[in-house]
Order: structure tokens, then C-alpha cells, then sequence
């Protein structure tokens, strides 16, 4: 990512930054996907060692191909 931001200073301190709209975007969906990484720990954590169903034993069940 390259640094085209943008600081803003009022009263001599950092309040703002504006970026590139495109900056703005990548910005967002990596920490969209950092959120659903964080989700997908916890709730594995939460299950704990419970038992799992492989992808291809449920596709079976469900006659899905």
C-alpha cells in the first residue's frame, strides 16, 4: 500500500487523514477479513473438540453433488 494519505492538523494535533478513495477501500476489506478471521477463531474455540462432519459426508446426506 502506498502512503498518499493526508494528515490533518488542528490546534497543532492529528485529528484527520484523507486517502485516496482506492487506499481507503483495500484499508477497509483487510480489516473486514481480519474481523472474520477473528470470528472464525472464537467460534472454534468455542466448539472446542467437538466432533466435525467432513464437507463430503454432508453433501452425501443432502444428495448434493
Amino acid at each position: 500500500m502506498n502512503d498518499h494519505t493526508c494528515r490533518v492538523r488542528l490546534a497543532g494535533t492529528r485529528q484527520f487523514a484523507v486517502l485516496p478513495y482506492e487506499e481507503f477501500l483495500s484499508l477497509k476489506e483487510r480489516l473486514e477479513d481480519m474481523e472474520d478471521l477473528l470470528q472464525l477463531r472464537k467460534a472454534k474455540k468455542a466448539e472446542g473438540r467437538k466432533r466435525t462432519v467432513p464437507l463430503a459426508s454432508v453433501k452425501r446426506q443432502l444428495s448434493l453433488k
